[in-house]
């Protein structure tokens, strides 16, 4: 059985792919990305979308572009064909299954 905490990992994972999947471009950098998941009432800090980002890659649902400037580092998160497939209903483990509306 899952614990509370690997459900809330699997709906934020969802959102974050949900989220892409309505940017235009397919991307959001960090930042904006962050805003979208306060938005939907998940409030999280920019380490735990940063975490979640690197998961998804990793996984091969979205890739990360990390651009250095004078501020710091900005990562730019990229939807994938995959993250597509997942963020309208195919399964993947870690990720939840969109309920239907």
């Amino acid at each position: 059985m899952k614990t509370f905490a690997e459900k809330l990992a699997e709906d934020r994972r969802l959102m974050v792919l949900r989220s892409l999947c309505e940017a235009t471009g397919y991307n959001l950098n960090e930042g904006v990305l962050k805003k979208a998941l306060h938005h939907l009432a998940c409030i999280v800090g920019a380490d735990q979308v940063r975490a979640d980002a690197v998961w998804l890659e990793e996984h091969g649902l979205v890739e990360v572009e990390k651009l250095v400037g004078p501020s710091g580092e900005l990562w730019i998160v990229r939807l994938t064909s995959a993250g597509q497939d997942v963020a309208e209903g195919r399964q993947h483990p870690g990720v939840a299954r969109p309920g239907a509306s």
